[in-house]
C-alpha cells in the first residue's frame, strides 16, 4: 500500500509556492516492505528553506519510519543548508554531498531503521507535473534516479506543449468546425465562375 499524504493544491498554493510550511505535507511514499526501487517516495516542499520545511516533514516520518536523525542534500538546489534544524523534540543533523548526492534528492536517517531516498519535487512545480513525479516515485518498482525522473517530466512537458501548440493552431486555422456539423459552412475556394458566352 502507498502512504501519501498529497492534498490537491488550492489556487492558492498554485499562486504562492513558497506557501507557509503550515501548510499541508505533500508527500508520497512507497509501499512499506518495497526494497527493490531507486527511491522511497517524492516530497513536494513549498520552499527552498529547509529550516522552515524539515520539521514538518520529519513530523509525519518520525512514526512511520522511526526518529530520523541526520538529513543530507546536494546544495545545488538548496541556498542555505543549516547544520542542525531543531524538529520536534530533537535536534536533525544536515549535511551536503555535491557530487555524491543527487541533486534532486533528499535522504534522511533514522537510528532504528536505516535510510531513505526521496525525491525532492521544486516547489515551483505545475501540480499536473508533480502528481506525475509523485507516482513514479513511489513505485516499488521503480528504477530510475531522481534526476532521470526529472528529466522524463520534463521531456513530457514538453511534448504536451506541443501537441496543446498543434492544437492550438489547428484550432485556429479551421480545424476544428472541418468535423464539426454545427459549424457554419466554409466559403469554397475554387475558380471563379466564368459566364458562358453564346454564339
Amino acid at each position: 500500500m502507498t502512504a501519501t499524504i498529497s492534498f490537491s493544491p488550492t489556487l492558492e498554493d498554485r499562486l504562492s509556492p513558497s506557501a507557509p510550511s503550515s501548510s499541508p505535507l505533500r508527500l508520497s511514499l512507497a509501499p512499506a516492505g518495497a526494497t527493490s526501487a531507486l527511491l522511497d517516495g517524492a516530497w513536494w516542499p513549498r520552499s527552498r528553506d529547509l529550516e522552515a520545511e524539515l520539521p514538518t516533514l520529519t513530523a509525519v516520518l518520525d512514526p512511520l519510519w522511526g526518529r530520523i536523525t541526520r538529513v543530507t542534500v546536494n546544495p545545488t538546489h538548496w541556498p542555505v543548508v543549516p547544520r542542525k534544524v531543531p524538529v520536534a523534540g530533537h535536534v536533525v543533523k544536515v549535511g551536503w554531498f555535491l557530487a555524491e548526492q543527487d541533486p534532486h534528492e533528499l535522504l534522511l536517517l533514522s537510528y532504528r531503521v536505516g535510510r531513505w531516498n526521496l525525491l525532492v519535487i521544486p516547489p515551483e512545480t505545475e501540480p499536473v507535473s508533480a502528481a506525475w513525479l509523485m507516482a513514479a516515485a513511489s513505485d516499488p518498482l521503480g528504477t530510475s534516479t531522481a534526476s532521470r525522473l526529472m528529466e522524463e517530466a520534463a521531456r513530457l512537458r514538453t511534448v504536451s506543449e506541443t501537441d496543446r501548440a498543434v492544437a492550438a493552431v489547428w484550432d485556429s486555422e479551421g480545424g476544428h468546425t472541418a468535423n464539426n456539423p454545427a459549424a457554419p459552412p466554409r466559403p469554397r475556394m475554387g475558380m471563379a465562375q466564368r459566364p458562358v458566352l453564346g454564339w
